[in-house]
């Protein structure tokens, strides 16, 4: 079976920014507005928890065709029936992930710098996530320990010398979406530009509507 190609709009889930509604209700409200992959990360949740919330998750993107990600943790990944895994630099090893999860299964790589994109390209990465390409409140409130951005270079860097796609991260907005995907990226991974937004189907539809202008001028 052939995997899906990550692009567009790509969306990674935070229960903190979903002002009391249901994690699992926000995320279809943002498929139904165009949300072409979903990533589950939630990182203080016990366990046993994720992958109740995961199979809830998993219900929906199937619903849907959706491909859903689970972020660094296989056991969940593999409990909650996933479509692959996003790894960052420190996590486990790529070739580990796939000996697991099979060539079937997508595994997409964190990278922060032309080095980092050749290694998982030639490890057999099948997307990157790349950045973060702006720095701002909302980057630093997700992954405190990030202190510089890698900004709009390091992504017509990466294109120019991996043949898989690039998923853009990193303080990405309807205001500086266009480009970023002018720079050459697949996708744009975005958390609180949906989650934080008090309508986020219509957040949601915003931002594809921008994938999809700016993919028919590629």
């Amino acid at each position: 079976m052939r995997k899906p190609t990550i692009s567009g709009l790509y969306l990674i889930t935070d229960s903190n920014l979903c002002q009391g509604q249901p994690l699992v209700e926000v995320v279809e409200l943002a498929i139904q507005g165009g949300a072409r992959v979903i990533q589950y990360r939630e990182k203080y949740l016990p366990e046993k928890e994720m992958i109740k919330e995961g199979r809830r998750l998993r219900r929906v993107t199937q619903k849907y065709g959706v491909p859903l990600i689970v972020n660094d943790n296989l056991r969940v990944a593999e409990a909650v029936g996933a479509d692959g895994i996003h790894l960052g630099q420190k996590d486990t090893p790529l070739s580990q992930a796939r000996q697991t999860l099979g060539t079937g299964k997508i595994i997409g790589i964190s990278v922060s710098n032309l080095k980092q994109a050749i290694q998982a390209y030639q490890e057999g990465a099948d997307y990157l996530g790349a950045g973060p390409v702006y720095l701002n409140k909302t980057v630093t409130a997700v992954k405190p320990d990030v202190t510089e951005a890698t900004g709009l270079e390091l992504i017509s860097q990466v294109k120019k010398v991996v043949k898989i796609p690039v998923v853009a991260i990193g303080g990405i907005n309807r205001e500086n979406a266009v480009q970023v995907l002018r720079a050459g990226a697949d996708g744009i991974a975005v958390v609180w530009a949906v989650f934080a937004s008090p309508d986020p189907q219509k957040a949601a539809e915003e931002l594809t509507t921008i994938c999809k202008q700016e993919s028919k001028q590629k």
